[in-house]
Parts: structure tokens; sequence; C-alpha cells
């Protein structure tokens, strides 16, 4: 298995650590019953919490396709694993600067998040088969 499948994997887990965050000091009885009327109920870090756990999801697919475009089409092995790694970390930033309520930082690691994902995208078309 590539580094790039696993930073797929770690990125689809991602979104479940954040959402453990965002619940964490709440009995489970309390967010169990209704866990979109609680949501809505979070204030501070854990509101930012649960809304970087929606974020997470919502740039899952992106980091899929782009590996696996890569690989199907042939690009280098090891520049599509490091543009993965890339991608990883900067996902994990923008979590922790979701958290950390720096929302300019945030937008930040995020655009170059969706960069490396495009590079992927054009590592294949220029190293296809």
């Amino acid at each position: 298995m590539t580094i790039a499948y696993w930073c797929v994997l770690v990125v689809v887990l991602l979104p479940y650590f954040l959402s453990v965050a965002a619940r964490s000091g709440t009995p489970r009885r309390q967010y169990v019953a209704d866990p979109r009327a609680y949501s809505a109920t979070l204030t501070g870090w854990r509101q930012r919490a649960h809304l970087a756990h929606l974020n997470a999801f919502e740039a899952t697919p992106a980091l899929v396709a782009g590996v696996v475009v890569a690989h199907l089409a042939g690009a280098p092995g090891g520049h599509t694993d490091l543009l993965a790694v890339f991608f990883v970390g900067l996902r994990l930033s923008h979590a922790a600067l979701y958290l950390a309520d720096r929302p300019m930082l945030r937008s930040h690691a995020w655009r170059l998040g969706i960069v490396c994902v495009i590079a992927m995208f054009i590592d294949a078309a220029v190293y296809g088969r």
C-alpha cells in the first residue's frame, strides 16, 4: 500500500476525531438521542471542532479522487505520496487553526490543500497513460 493510500485513511478518520473533540466533556446521553440538536447548542472551541468536523468530511473526496486518478494515470508515485502527505499536514493544520479560531490562516491551509489535489490531477494529465 502506498503512502498516499495511508494518507487517504488518515483523512477519512480525521472527522471522527474532531467529532469526539466537539463532544468531549459531555455525557453520552446528552448527544446520542438527537446529535444535530446537540450540535446546535455548541459554543466556543467545541462549536469550532464541530465545524472542522463537517469541513473535514467535505475535503475527503477531493483527496480520494486526486490519489486514485494519479495512481490510475501512472503519475510518479513519489510525487503523489508527497502531495498526499502535504495534504494531510494541511488538513491537520486546518483543524488546529479552526480550534484556535484563526480564520485567515485556516483559509490559507484549506487553499494549499486544494492546490495539492489539483497538482495530483495535473500530474495525472502530464504523466498519464
